[in-house]
């Protein structure tokens, strides 16, 4: 059953105060980043003219270290374009354990790419040997692999961290073996803001990355694909392929620059602020959490409580103000980002201990 889009169909009650932590992508743009969309300069981005555009994908393609970068209306659409770049169909492709690019982009990775998902490790991360274990060499009977793709943060483990060295390695075997490497970087400045390092020393190793935009770095709209002047030229006829062309965007493009510009620090804000949550529930009773887990902005929590399930908890709390999301039966997801401050924070914690004390 799809938990969080139950969910979702339920509207939020009135309540004295509202804290939503169903996700990062709640996030609105504040006074100065509207001033930035409407003054905003544009032009036709399909003839590759929009002067916002072109700027925001040259400033994506020097942070992440790469040759060139193309704006995308999604990160769904940036991953998706990589992946049919980067494959041919009847192949496969090594994915971490509920990785978003083939359980939460509705199948377009076998839909779009007619590519097979190998899954390795678990929890979201994978080392070499797990790779290995999933590759396929080319064989008249297998789906050949070509992509090796890694998410990170790793949204379903719980905003968990790939760890350095396993990237080294899997990026460095999958360039012995000669096959591509994608980063699902929607997170990857949280990542970067935990490890306390530059986002090149994770996004260097991948011969392609995606980030979002519209997550915790507080943008309305978009996502950017960054990689080799090949590669981009190549996902460029993929996007127009999807539907990805878009015109005037620029005014979607200023709020990128403004977000990359002024958003990447106070990221540690909202990881300081999902610590202290967390730490709060693990001293509920009904409630079971792995605190090693809680890395960045994401807390995913069981609930074990006698009598109660995700839904009715998520139901109870609701209620009273507090919006979280269920991922399945006993689990529930609550992100952290630039809308929750710390009375957010603590309100928050005040009606859990309410509902489950």
């Amino acid at each position: 059953m799809n938990w969080g889009g139950l969910a979702n169909r339920m509207k939020p009650m009135k309540a004295k105060m509202t804290v939503d932590l169903r996700s990062d992508t709640v996030t609105r743009p504040g006074p100065q980043m509207r001033r930035a969309m409407a003054s905003a300069e544009v032009g036709d981005d399909v003839f590759g003219e929009d002067p916002s555009i072109n700027q925001l994908q040259e400033m994506a393609a020097r942070l992440a270290g790469k040759e060139s970068a193309l704006f995308m209306p999604s990160g769904t659409m940036s991953n998706q374009v990589a992946i049919k770049t980067h494959t041919r169909h009847g192949q496969s492709v090594i994915a971490g354990e509920g990785s978003h690019s083939y359980l939460l982009e509705s199948g377009a990775i076998s839909a779009i790419s007619g590519v097979v998902p190998m899954v390795a490790g678990r929890g979201g991360t994978f080392t070499r040997d797990e790779m290995l274990s999933a590759f396929m060499a080319a064989s008249v009977h297998n789906p050949t692999t070509s992509l090796v793709l890694i998410e990170n943060t790793h949204n379903r483990g719980g905003g968990v961290i790939f760890p350095l060295q396993d990237i080294e390695e899997i990026c460095g075997e999958a360039k012995r073996l000669g096959i591509k490497s994608h980063l699902d970087g929607a997170r990857v400045f949280n990542a970067a803001t935990a490890l306390k390092v530059d986002v090149k020393k994770i996004t260097g190793h991948f011969d392609s990355v995606s980030f979002c935009l519209s997550k915790g770095l507080g943008a309305p709209v978009g996502s950017l694909l960054c990689g080799s002047r090949e590669f981009i030229s190549a996902a460029l006829r993929n996007r127009k392929m999807l539907g990805g062309g878009m015109r005037q965007a620029g005014i979607l493009a200023a709020a990128g620059i403004w977000a990359l510009k002024h958003n990447i620090k106070r990221l540690a804000d909202d990881h300081q602020r999902a610590a202290r949550l967390a730490r709060a529930l693990s001293e509920l009773p009904g409630i079971e959490i792995d605190l090693k887990k809680v890395q960045t902005n994401i807390i995913v929590f069981r609930v074990t409580r006698k009598g109660m399930d995700a839904l009715s908890l998520f139901k109870a709390l609701n209620e009273k103000g507090v919006l979280m999301l269920p991922v399945s039966r006993d689990a529930i997801r609550a992100v952290t980002h630039l809308d929750v401050d710390d009375q957010g924070i603590d309100y928050a914690i005040k009606v859990l201990r309410k509902v489950l004390g």
